[in-house]
């Protein structure tokens, strides 16, 4: 419930998502439905194109049908809450709740980084070791990659969460964003937030700059190798390969990026909103269409699971 005092202690959270925007409410309950329904389908039909098409079974396409799993729980974590927000007034959420679904944002968000940095290892070693690509990227390897990933997701954020959930929250408890997460949660504390914030900023340093470094030195091998092919059909094809992976990294590390490494817990309520839609629903919306678009191999294998040729 609503605090009745500094001193009350906040039991619950009031998501203020987009003020002033009942009017179209309903109109936007439909958007967002639709976009749902639209990531959720892009990403089931690529995910079960990849394992039932045994010419796909290859570890670039192992990792971009993990990924297309990842995306599902990605967004189920924000926007199904989203959706009922738009048709609920009350716009409620339990502390619990609120800290689960921050904890579980993070720790898929920092999965999907990972995944993203074993993808381009991926294609370094394709593209830079093509020789001892097979023997050194086997499935198992593959499959060891994508579990690492996960688990270092959903440990990372445990130090921040914890630190979060044991802060003091005594006075409003109306969460101006969106969904729940740190930055509005940290500016509602009623005690000393700063451990949390340095450790919060810590933190997004590491899982943004460090994988960006890693897939950039990927990418600067990779450029290398392929200017080094003699074929404009090879440079080619190499080329489109990783130029789908880079935009999907631009997207997904670019808004995060701008967000969330900051050393403080004041920040602009409108710009961050906004950066929350282009991360948490634009980017999974348009996934399932770069790949779909730019690999052919997953268009042929969407086309053929969908109309049943062979």
């Amino acid at each position: 419930m609503k605090a009745a005092s500094n001193q009350s202690t906040v039991t619950e959270f009031i998501i203020a998502g987009f003020p002033g925007i009942q009017h179209i409410r309903h109109l936007l309950f439909v958007l967002l439905l639709l976009t749902y329904l639209f990531i959720i389908t892009g990403n089931v039909l690529i995910f079960l194109a990849i394992r039932l098409q045994p010419r796909l079974h290859a570890a670039m396409y192992f990792f971009i049908s993990a990924l297309s799993c990842l995306e599902l729980c990605y967004t189920a974590v924000t926007i199904p809450k989203m959706l009922s927000n738009l048709l609920d007034a009350r716009r409620s959420i339990s502390f619990r709740g609120c800290i689960l679904q921050t904890y579980c944002f993070h720790s898929l968000g920092i999965t999907e980084v990972f995944l993203l940095t074993s993808m381009a290892y991926d294609r370094y070693l394709a593209i830079c070791t093509p020789l001892y690509y097979p023997t050194v990227m086997t499935s198992k390897v593959g499959m060891l990659l994508v579990a690492g990933c996960w688990v270092c997701g959903f440990l990372c954020p445990l130090p921040e969460i914890i630190l979060v959930s044991r802060l003091p929250f005594c006075g409003s408890n109306v969460i101006d964003h969106i969904f729940c997460d740190l930055p509005p949660l940290l500016s509602l504390a009623c005690g000393d937030s700063s451990l949390s914030i340095l450790v919060d900023f810590t933190l997004n340093i590491f899982v943004v700059t460090v994988p960006l470094l890693l897939i950039l030195l990927s990418y600067i091998k990779i450029i290398q190798a392929v200017l080094r092919i003699q074929s404009s059909e090879g440079r080619k094809k190499a080329f489109s390969t990783c130029a789908t992976h880079l935009i999907v990294v631009a997207m997904f590390l670019g808004t995060p990026g701008f967000m969330y490494i900051r050393l403080t817990k004041t920040y602009s309520l409108a710009y961050d909103r906004l950066l929350s839609v282009i991360y948490s629903v634009i980017t999974p919306l348009l996934n399932p269409i770069i790949y779909s678009l730019r690999n052919k191999e997953i268009r042929d294998a969407m086309w053929k699971m969908v109309t049943g040729r062979h």
